[in-house]
């Protein structure tokens, strides 16, 4: 588990690719936005992390600045890992180095965008519990927030700006 460094983008890029395949050949969201997100205002190098095994890169997590009614938070996604890796715990050391960098940062909450079977183990819980809106309603309980100090801001989250071109 390390940092990513930009020489890890074109791997991380193609690792995204595979994670997220459609079967249809077209280049998936996910890929788009996180090419996005490097070059955005909200990118925060030491929140872009990748999952190494013997100098492959096997799995890659970023969270990038967002805010809650002007405060900062970090909007975590995409998080992916290679295929024929998944349900190995790699994605769980991953999401357990953010909060851990996180809680070193002094971060107030994370939040993101993601199944209510997987994330709720690792203390994610629907943002709105919380009082924290998302930038959809029609997410509902998929949006959720991992709250990190002992009073999280409140109010409508906004991601970084390439999530809002999605």
């Amino acid at each position: 588990m390390r940092t990513e460094q930009p020489a890890d983008r074109p791997a991380v890029l193609n690792l995204v690719a595979r994670a997220f395949a459609a079967g249809d050949g077209s280049e998936p969201v996910e890929s788009r936005l996180l090419a996005e997100l490097y070059a955005c205002d909200g990118f925060l190098p030491e929140f872009s992390l990748v999952a190494e095994d013997a100098g492959t890169v096997v799995g890659q997590v970023i969270s990038t600045r967002g805010w809650i009614d002007g405060a900062p938070a970090l909007g975590l996604g995409p998080i992916a890992v290679e295929p024929d890796r998944q349900r190995a715990g790699i994605g769980a050391a991953l999401l357990a180095e953010t909060r851990r960098r996180a809680e070193a940062a002094g971060e107030s909450v994370i939040v993101l965008l993601g199944s209510t079977d997987y994330y709720p183990r690792f203390g994610y819980r629907p943002a709105s519990e919380s009082g924290i809106q998302a930038p959809n309603p029609a997410w509902g309980e998929n949006f959720m927030a991992l709250p990190l100090a002992s009073v999280p801001p409140t109010g409508a989250f906004a991601y970084a700006e390439p999530f809002g071109r999605l």
